[in-house]
């Protein structure tokens, strides 16, 4: 099955705690798991951040709240436990404890209006199956995703040599080509028909890779990549890197998977992706600190 949201969450570990032992959220992360029949690749996803679990971030936030509506409590440091007022829930046999659910306790009314400012927000919440961290990251990614299709409709628009240039700025940023000056002199030095250029592969020069970068609008078909194969096998070249603005047939990357020379193919999203990782051709706007308790600061509560 899917991933649960966390309001799902909240009355199975509700459940999980009616044994009136105190448990650690480890051992309700790993309970609910084999609960909803998470498979292991399941446990494993993470938010688009990569630092944390899907899963984890969920049964987090479902914990949270209904610490927040004094269903549960936490006696000491990563344990939690449920409450009389939790065991009296779970006599009614609530179909499910969501967040309007919670809106029963004062706590959480409170809580609540601590939170949200604005009636809207909460509203808002109440249908909203993300938790906070999902939906930050989500904005994040649509904001990352619109910056990077403005990047590419500019990439294709821009000169060749530009584009070169360019190619060479995120190659060095990424820790490859030696200098910026060293990898600017090897582009479009080479003169051979299927290259456009030979870099380092690390600061030292013990490898090289030869370069194919050219903007292309239409798909880049497995003739190309053969083409730019090859190049290197004339040069008794072993790696090769070929970007470009446009993508990559299934029948291209199918032949770079299956040749010895090693092939990387990055196409215009890519491309786009990598500045914006090696902030070429963007600037800062904003940043935000996610926070979270530092519970080894409370240890002498």
């Amino acid at each position: 099955m899917s991933i649960p949201d966390y309001q799902t969450c909240m009355l199975p570990l509700l459940k999980f705690y009616s044994d009136g032992q105190e448990h650690t959220f480890r051992e309700s992360v790993e309970y609910l798991a084999r609960e909803f029949k998470l498979t292991e690749q399941e446990q494993k996803q993470l938010l688009p951040s990569g630092q944390q679990a899907i899963f984890s971030n969920r049964v987090g936030w479902a914990r949270s709240y209904m610490k927040q509506a004094c269903l549960l409590e936490s006696p000491k440091r990563a344990v939690n436990r449920i409450t009389k007022r939790g065991l009296d829930v779970l006599k009614q046999k609530p179909s499910k404890i969501d967040v309007s659910f919670l809106e029963q306790f004062e706590e959480f009314k409170e809580f609540r209006t601590r939170k949200h400012a604005k009636t809207e927000e909460a509203k808002e919440e109440l249908n909203n199956v993300k938790t906070p961290e999902e939906t930050l990251e989500s904005a994040y990614d649509k904001i990352r995703e619109d910056l990077a299709a403005e990047l590419l409709q500019r990439l294709k628009s821009c000169s060749p040599a530009f584009f070169e240039r360019l190619v060479v700025e995120v190659i060095v940023k990424m820790g490859y080509g030696g200098t910026r000056q060293d990898a600017g002199k090897a582009i479009g030095q080479s003169g051979d028909g299927g290259i456009d250029g030979i870099i380092k592969e690390d600061k030292l020069g013990l490898d090289t890779i030869f370069i194919q970068a050219k903007r292309w609008d239409n798909t880049v078909g497995r003739p190309e990549i053969q083409k730019f194969v090859g190049a290197l096998t004339g040069q008794r070249a072993k790696k090769g890197l070929f970007i470009t603005t446009a993508d990559f047939s299934k029948d291209a990357e199918d032949y770079v998977s299956r040749i010895d020379t090693k092939i990387v193919l990055i196409g215009g999203e890519a491309l786009a992706q990598l500045m914006i990782d090696h902030n070429v051709g963007v600037s800062n706007v904003a940043s935000f600190d996610l926070k979270k308790i530092d519970s080894d600061y409370f240890t002498e509560e």
